[in-house]
């Protein structure tokens, strides 16, 4: 026991000299730089952080006018004015407004080998999909002899989902300044639905998922995706449990729900860190009836609906051994609160890795991995590609940092395109379990950092 609590003070003694070095060289030097506005402020010898102001650009960063947040000046305008209603905005924006967020706009990226995705490429590619789309509505009415006055769908290369695939780069998911973030969210909150149908991972769970081996049902097997009338697609999470609801301390990760409020949580706070490495999400009150079952030619997400003796709509999860309306979500009666993620470029155009996570847990009640017993585990990573000779320790470390802030154990893979490369920035997906407990802190999330003994603003300043 003594040797336990020595290893807790040295953790935490580890975890706020980093923390002081951050402030100290970090956001100490940012605070000066806007007290003395005119002084030309010293470029950053990490030219692959986002945060880092170009040498060409520090004139430009000396000027209170090139200064922008992350939200841009006409978003910030738009959303300040349909805002709140005290008319005074959110503490969100509030937030970014704050001198220790006004940063120099980052240089632009011109090189083809900067964006992720070809522009014209991917606009010929969009159109055969909706080209595809119409044929398929047409085949379908024909076949239910249904009559429609709706004209086929059009690609609109303005779509906020559109812009946002063409602006995702090797920085991030989007720009700091983009103002397509905003519009995004808003399209993605207010725009009708068309389709409604399961996920690709989760069509192939069907058939293959034993309901009678789940101790408590995970929200992975109620996650649908749902298309809009802009031909944007986003993945719709219900909500499972109230917010002031924390996770029971006998709970396993793994068996946790998937709370649809964490995920929204999960992008804005990964928005304040400077990492635009979560996929835009926004909250949405949904009509299950009119915007799921009436929208969905899937008949087998069709078959679980019902209504509860409360006279609510509900739906369920489709196993094909023990399917228990107990564990289904229901309207109040048709509405039904829920998140919405905003689909990522198709991996026909924008190949993704999905890697294990080098500091996965056990997914079973007993068992251990060798990074839970072994202090020197980290020895061993560094031997192995890539995390020899590429930034992709440095990204895994910050991906443990964000973890830890949301209290994710459930990090067991990591996803990036392929075409930036072994330093291509991690994608921070699927963050649904976090929040589970904002009265616990889960140190051992932590552990790529204190294991490493590296923090990656610190590394990239050379110390």
């Amino acid at each position: 026991m003594p040797g336990l609590r020595r290893d807790r003070l040295l953790t935490l003694l580890l975890l706020g000299a980093l923390l002081s070095a951050d402030l100290y060289f970090h956001l100490w030097p940012q605070v000066q730089r806007q007290l003395r506005p005119r002084v030309r402020p010293r470029g950053c010898p990490c030219t692959g952080r986002a945060s880092s102001p170009a040498p060409d650009s520090a004139a430009a960063a000396s000027d209170p006018g090139t200064i922008v947040h992350n939200f841009s000046r006409a978003e910030l305008r738009t959303e300040l004015a349909g805002g709140s209603r005290s008319g005074s905005g959110s503490k969100l924006q509030a937030l970014f407004a704050h001198p220790l967020y006004n940063v120099p706009e980052e240089p632009p990226l011109v090189g083809a080998e900067d964006s992720l995705l070809a522009s014209q490429e991917a606009l010929r590619y969009y159109r055969r999909k909706v080209a595809r789309w119409n044929r398929r509505q047409k085949m379908y009415r024909e076949q239910m002899n249904l009559t429609s006055l709706e004209p086929p769908l059009q690609l609109r290369l303005e779509a906020s989902w559109v812009q946002f695939h063409l602006g995702i780069n090797r920085r991030g998911l989007y720009s700091r300044s983009s103002p397509v973030v905003s519009k995004l969210l808003q399209d993605m909150r207010h725009f009708p639905t068309i389709s409604a149908d399961y996920s690709q991972d989760e069509k192939a769970l069907l058939g293959a998922c034993d309901c009678t081996q789940i101790v408590k049902p995970s929200g992975v097997h109620l996650k649908l995706v749902l298309r809009f009338s802009d031909f944007g697609k986003a993945m719709f999470k219900p909500m499972r449990q109230q917010r002031d609801e924390e996770t029971p301390v006998d709970f396993f990760y793994f068996i946790d729900f998937q709370r649809h409020n964490a995920e929204i949580a999960a992008f804005h706070l990964d928005r304040i860190l400077d990492f635009r490495r979560v996929p835009p999400t926004a909250g949405r009150i949904v009509n299950v009836t009119k915007e799921i079952l009436e929208v969905t030619k899937n008949e087998i997400l069709q078959s679980v609906f019902f209504v509860s003796p409360a006279s609510n709509v509900c739906f369920f999860a489709k196993c094909p051994y023990m399917c228990k309306t107990e564990y289904a979500v229901c309207g109040n009666p048709h509405l039904l609160e829920g998140s919405l993620s905003a689909f990522l470029p198709s991996l026909n155009l924008a190949p993704r890795l999905s890697v294990p996570n080098p500091w996965i847990r056990s997914y079973t009640l007993a068992g251990k991995e060798e990074w839970e017993v072994n202090p020197l585990y980290c020895d061993t990573v560094k031997q192995i590609y890539p995390y020899n000779n590429s930034q992709r320790l440095l990204n895994v470390i910050d991906m443990a940092i964000f973890d830890f802030l949301i209290g994710n154990m459930d990090r067991h893979h990591y996803e990036m395109f392929t075409k930036f490369g072994d330093d291509g920035f991690l994608i921070h997906l699927d963050n649904a379990r976090g929040f589970g407990r904002h009265s616990h802190d889960e140190i051992s999330i932590l552990s790529p950092l204190s294991q490493c003994c590296i923090y990656p603003p610190l590394c990239c300043k050379g110390l």
